[in-house]
């Protein structure tokens, strides 16, 4: 294997040059990446790994080396790259001026391959793409899939237990067994899986060499193995749970049992892959060697300049601005520990202040940014507990009647988010949001919640209610 990986050097060290080149340009959010890395929570506990077979693919089995005959046909468009990697990285700038994290981490990939394509040519970056696209599995964007996994596995294990003709009440993803209530959680998403199902599927394609359709096919069956071994997993507890009257062990430690379920469907699909062994000549090792270009390093240069240089410029801390106040007739203030009729958990960095009247609440959470390093929009996980409450119907844009599965109470929900002078009712629309509050020297950001019980059967009156009070919130803020 040494050996090897010294005889692949030639080929390897211009896309190693190109990675570190990739990392020195965005290293604020390479830094940060890293850190998440070593967190090593569940949804990315595969991040830094991923990172070091990215590494380790380069130096053992580099982008296929073509013949000087072929580069003599293909133009490298070095001009058309440097353009490229000016606009990714002005990009990058303005996203990380405003901390929009996420956003800042998917430009991380387009980086390496602008920077790629500028000093080693379009043809060759485009062979550099499924290494580029396997490192992007280490970002930090997993946690967004969960939601919509655990869904699909609600629905998926739901159907199959009705075809199985057990005794069950299904209600979302909370299904009530005559002796006991099993939750599909986000534990249950079944996202470790999915996700070392497709690193899987792309170092396979990478190592057999497999052109884009036998790459695509393979990325896609990888896919589906994920999800299927998850729901069959999630069906084994049901049935577990539904003939020991829920009392097996086997409910509270399953880990194990996942991964040997997993194994049992991805190690058959690994062992039947086609393989493909990379031919090699002898003219190779002086043909096909990688040079960086001269032509590309002005527009290095220049990104350097537009982007870490200008960065640290025009990074600045914003102004103070007073905290948003309201004031409503027929509400009294609540103390800050006071329950809303649907509980929400908020994060630290958002102050709350709670109004009432006999049946409405108001909460208005927020946050102002004072240094450069904080974000106008904070991060905000799950903030009700979905176990319990579930949508019963959507009443109106930003409007949902929840109830609660246990006690079967119903409660009225408006909720938005305020980014300064803006309004939305999406949060990933409020993060968005943050470029213009940012540029504009806005800093203030609050999340407004109103609730009403509903008692009534079609809960007219308590809309209205709700809607009146959605008004004079408005025109405070």
């Amino acid at each position: 294997m040494l050996r090897k990986t010294f005889d692949n050097l030639p080929f390897s060290l211009p896309f190693l040059v190109v990675s570190a080149i990739a990392v020195v340009l965005f290293f604020p959010t390479w830094f940060r990446l890293a850190t998440v890395w070593l967190e090593f929570e569940q949804v990315l506990a595969h991040g830094l790994a991923t990172a070091i077979i990215f590494l380790g693919l380069l130096l053992i089995h580099p982008p296929k080396p073509e013949s000087s005959k072929g580069d003599l046909r293909k133009k490298p468009y070095h001009l058309l790259g440097g353009i490229a990697l000016i606009g990714v990285t002005l990009v990058w700038v303005l996203l990380e001026l405003v901390r929009i994290d996420t956003l800042a981490y998917l430009i991380l990939p387009a980086g390496v391959m602008a920077v790629s394509w500028t000093l080693l040519g379009f043809h060759k970056a485009l062979s550099f793409l499924p290494y580029v696209a396997l490192l992007s599995l280490s970002l930090p964007f997993w946690a967004d899939l969960v939601p919509p996994l655990v869904s699909l596995a609600s629905v998926v294990v739901g159907s199959w237990v009705r075809l199985f003709g057990m005794t069950a009440l299904i209600e979302g993803n909370s299904i009530t067994l005559p002796y006991g209530r099993l939750l599909i959680a986000d534990g249950c998403s079944g996202i470790r899986y999915f996700a070392i199902s497709i690193l899987l599927a792309m170092m396979t394609s990478i190592l057999n060499d497999y052109r884009w359709k036998g790459w695509l096919i393979t990325v896609v069956v990888a896919m589906l193995i994920g999800l299927v071994a998850n729901w069959v997993r999630i069906t084994i507890l049901v049935f577990v749970a539904y003939e020991t009257n829920m009392e097996s062990d086997l409910l509270t430690d399953h880990e194990t049992m996942g991964w040997i379920v997993f194994g049992a469907f991805i190690l058959p699909a690994l062992y039947f892959s086609p393989v493909r062994k990379r031919s090699t000549s002898s003219d190779e090792p002086e043909t096909g060697k990688l040079k960086i270009t001269k032509v590309g390093i002005p527009a290095i240069i220049v990104a350097v300049l537009l982007g870490p240089v200008a960065l640290t410029l025009t990074q600045t801390s914003a102004g103070q601005q007073s905290p948003w106040a309201l004031q409503l007739e027929g509400f009294q203030p609540r103390q800050a520990s006071a329950e809303l009729p649907m509980p929400i958990s908020l994060p630290s960095a958002l102050h709350q202040t709670i109004l009432s009247t006999r049946n409405a609440w108001v909460s208005l959470a927020q946050s102002q940014k004072t240094t450069s390093e904080e974000k106008l929009v904070p991060y905000l996980p799950q903030m009700f507990d979905n176990s319990s409450w579930q949508i019963e119907e959507r009443l109106a844009p930003g409007v949902v009647l929840y109830r609660n599965i246990l006690t079967r109470e119903r409660v009225i929900m408006a909720q938005w988010y305020q980014v300064g002078s803006r309004s939305t009712l999406n949060y990933r629309q409020a993060k968005l949001l943050q470029i213009p509050a940012t540029l504009s020297g806005e800093s203030r950001f609050a999340l407004v919640t109103i609730q009403v019980p509903c008692k009534d059967r079609d809960c007219r009156d308590e809309l209205s209610r709700l809607e009146r009070t959605k008004t004079m919130v408005e025109t405070q803020l």
